[in-house]
């Protein structure tokens, strides 16, 4: 652990995100950084290790923003199909805005119990130790993946309004993106669930 105004620690330039711009997002440099033994995390070694295992806990935290993200768009796409006319009668009413809205419910649905078995199991593996990648990144990966879904078809029910920044679906469809990203891509996702499985 280094202390923020360690010598030799610089911030850089601060990065221009295409989404969670509420967050910053900046560079580090190190030079010459000298850490005192005390400031170590674990045993000398264990680096890999301990890594590997906050993503494990963090994977769990991916779902639930994802699906924070999925659900408030989900959200805007209702309220915005019954206010929103079209030929006489709110766009809710059409067969194909319903199925699409029947789809991202199940999906959210679905993604929030993965969501909360992960946490669930989190909780356990603090008490009992009871592993639980796999179900880390069945959480991370289905419920990034659904965020990314619920927000494109939000943006789709919302037409050109969608589009613009007057609604909020266009920063759901930003945010969401990177959920697929940082804490392992989901590409990773799925070569740890696969090894968790063979």
């Amino acid at each position: 652990m280094v202390a923020g105004d360690t010598p030799g620690i610089t911030p850089g330039k601060k990065e221009k995100k295409m989404g969670l711009r509420c967050s910053d997002t900046t560079e580090l440099f190190f030079e010459d950084v000298r850490v005192p033994a005390e400031n170590l995390i674990g045993k000398e070694g264990d680096g890999i290790k301990l890594a590997m295992m906050t993503l494990d806990m963090a994977r769990p935290s991916v779902g639930a923003i994802s699906l924070g993200i999925a659900q408030a768009a989900f959200e805007a796409a209702v309220s915005y199909s019954k206010t929103r006319v079209q030929f006489g009668r709110p766009i809710c009413k059409n067969q194909g805005i319903q199925f699409m809205l029947a789809d991202m419910a199940t999906k959210i649905e679905a993604a929030r119990l993965l969501v909360y078995q992960a946490s669930w199991l989190k909780d356990k593996f603090y008490k009992d130790r009871i592993p639980f990648t796999r179900q880390a990144a069945y959480a991370k990966l289905y419920a990034s993946d659904v965020a990314m879904q619920v927000t494109t078809d939000a943006v789709q029910i919302l037409g050109g309004y969608g589009y613009t920044r007057e609604y909020l679906v266009e920063k759901y469809m930003r945010d969401a993106k990177i959920m697929q990203i940082f804490e392992g891509t989901n590409q990773i996702q799925r070569i740890v669930i696969a090894q968790q499985l063979l």
